[in-house]
């Protein structure tokens, strides 16, 4: 067993900034893929956008050490999984119901994961904050009542996705802190896994993508950057704070989804939500004691 203790005290301002910042691009970036209706080409243009700016990111930091590429070679897997099971999500389910139950299912796995293998235990009052957290992000699953038939395969591939978002995050948390440069490893993690769905792209439409992708142009390349930007965030912060920790602070990304839900695709926003953010917020102050 790989153990790799982190500090698990209280998450520091720079940490915590770094952590809400992604929180607020990680929701920006979801929103955008939603928007753009062919899910294969939306995805296609922000893994065209992460394969460019990786490139430029890998030239300018030094490579990441190499204790760290199994972890890497791990990663790089799990994001594809991970682009695929969105892309199901948003064909099937709306915004502000399939993001928040795939963000949910993560902090509490993170936290069993980091206590398994980085040897990470949390105070009691931490571990309330994740379960917590976790709660309120899971409540956001009934927010429109009890699932219907027609809307449990979008749940079902939401609730997937979370259980790799779980898995990345983990296995994400032990390679960067293996790696010596933070830049050198996202770099390298975004460069292998960007082309992925750009080939897929161009093997399955040919010569009709350009076609289909020119409408969606900036929207798409937008959204690449601004997930890069988030996880790259997210990866300095697992090098400072406790993985579950940082887990949980970024899941706050569904309060930000949840308004986007409401305000941009004119989704509903009853009390549930409300209340299931209200859950979030106490959580993530619980995290931070």
């Amino acid at each position: 067993m790989l153990t790799f203790a982190a500090p698990v005290g209280s998450v520091d301002l720079a940490v915590t900034s770094a952590v809400l910042a992604a929180a607020v691009l990680h929701a920006a970036w979801n929103a955008l893929a939603h928007a753009i209706r062919d899910q294969l080409v939306g995805f296609a243009l922000i893994g065209s956008a992460v394969t460019v700016c990786a490139a430029g990111i890998v030239v300018a930091f030094p490579a990441p050490l190499r204790a760290s590429w199994p972890f890497l070679a791990a990663s790089v897997l799990l994001h594809v999984a991970y682009n695929l099971l969105l892309m199901r999500c948003y064909r099937l389910g709306e915004f502000s119901q399939v993001f928040p139950v795939a963000r949910g299912t993560s902090p509490l796995l993170v936290a069993l994961g980091a206590a398994v293998f980085a040897g990470e235990g949390l105070p009691a009052i931490r571990l309330v904050g994740v379960l917590v957290v976790s709660l309120g992000l899971v409540t956001l699953l009934f927010a429109g009542g009890i699932p219907t038939r027609a809307s449990r395969p979008a749940l079902a591939a939401a609730v997937l996705t979370g259980m790799v978002i779980a898995t990345y995050t983990t296995v994400d948390g032990l390679g960067v802190r293996h790696a010596g440069s933070v830049g050198g490893y996202t770099g390298w993690l975004f460069l292998l896994q960007g082309p992925a769905l750009p080939v897929a792209a161009l093997v399955t439409r040919r010569g009709t993508l350009w076609r289909e992708a020119r409408p969606h142009l900036l929207v798409g390349l937008l959204g690449g950057a601004l997930s890069l930007a988030a996880y790259a965030l997210v990866l300095w912060a697992q090098t400072r704070g406790a993985l579950a920790q940082v887990a949980a602070l970024r899941e706050t990304s569904v309060i930000i989804g949840a308004a986007i839900g409401v305000f941009v695709f004119g989704e509903r926003f009853g009390r549930w939500r409300i209340a299931a953010t209200i859950v979030v917020a106490t959580g993530a102050v619980l995290v931070n004691l």
